[in-house]
């Protein structure tokens, strides 16, 4: 589920107001009956509720999947704090960024995701995850200079993070470059050895390296780390070549 951005990080821990207590209340119904809490928050908007409604709506939607709708009402939430100043406006084009991702909208994604980053309020963790969903919308656009340059400015965020690496290596190969694409997947693997999808983009570039063998033990490992998953999957329809 997309994360929920209440208060400010700034903000001190305090007892809930009205707005918030609301606000907790919705999000609760959020997990229990998505459908219902859509018509309680737009209920609430209609009634004066402000930045808490419009969250709550989106991740409703969210909940059901529903990724135009949820991307559109979080990029409302964020321009509504925006115009009131409120620190969570970043958060909330983040967020409107992913739905937009999860729903295959790339250039919507990025827009979002370019009014994030462009605020100067995203710090550490959170600028370099920002940083990674604006290269996937890049790539997925096949545009491979703006997703290079965001991921490399991720790697030096939040260098631990194997998703970095995986996705670094994965765009090097489809930018031809197999040699970074090995040294970065090599890196993937040190930090998340039992990944499957680690394993899968292992095994890629190593058949497109003209290493059959190393390629045929990636996909292997990928399958027993998760049979069931995408990448699993996927490695198991790749082994079907030997």
């Amino acid at each position: 589920m997309i994360p929920v951005l209440l208060l400010a990080a700034s903000e001190p821990a305090k007892a809930p107001g009205i707005e918030e207590q609301r606000f907790i209340e919705c999000v609760a119904e959020v997990e229990a009956n998505a459908d219902a809490a859509i018509r309680s928050a737009e209920n609430w908007r209609l009634s004066g509720g402000g930045l808490n409604a419009r969250l709550c709506l989106g991740l409703a939607y969210a909940q059901l999947k529903r990724w135009p709708a949820a991307q559109l009402a979080f990029e409302l939430a964020a321009k509504e704090a925006e115009r009131n100043r409120d620190g969570r406006s970043a958060g909330f084009w983040v967020q409107s960024g992913n739905a937009a991702l999860a729903g295959g909208l790339h250039r919507q994604a990025r827009n979002a995701l370019d009014s994030a980053l462009s605020s100067g309020l995203l710090k550490g963790a959170e600028e370099g995850e920002a940083h990674l969903d604006r290269a996937r919308a890049s790539a997925a656009l096949g545009e491979f200079a703006p997703a290079r340059a965001d991921i490399d400015a991720a790697l030096k965020l939040i260098p631990a993070d194997p998703l970095a690496w995986l996705l670094s290596a994965t765009l090097a190969r489809r930018e031809g470059n197999l040699t970074r694409a090995a040294a970065d997947i090599e890196e993937a693997a040190r930090r998340s050895p039992d990944d499957a999808a680690v394993a899968l983009e292992a095994g890629n570039i190593a058949i497109l390296s003209g290493a059959p063998d190393a390629a045929k033990r990636a996909w292997q490992a990928a399958v027993k780390n998760g049979a069931d998953s995408v990448a699993g999957k996927a490695a198991a329809e790749a082994l079907k070549q030997f």
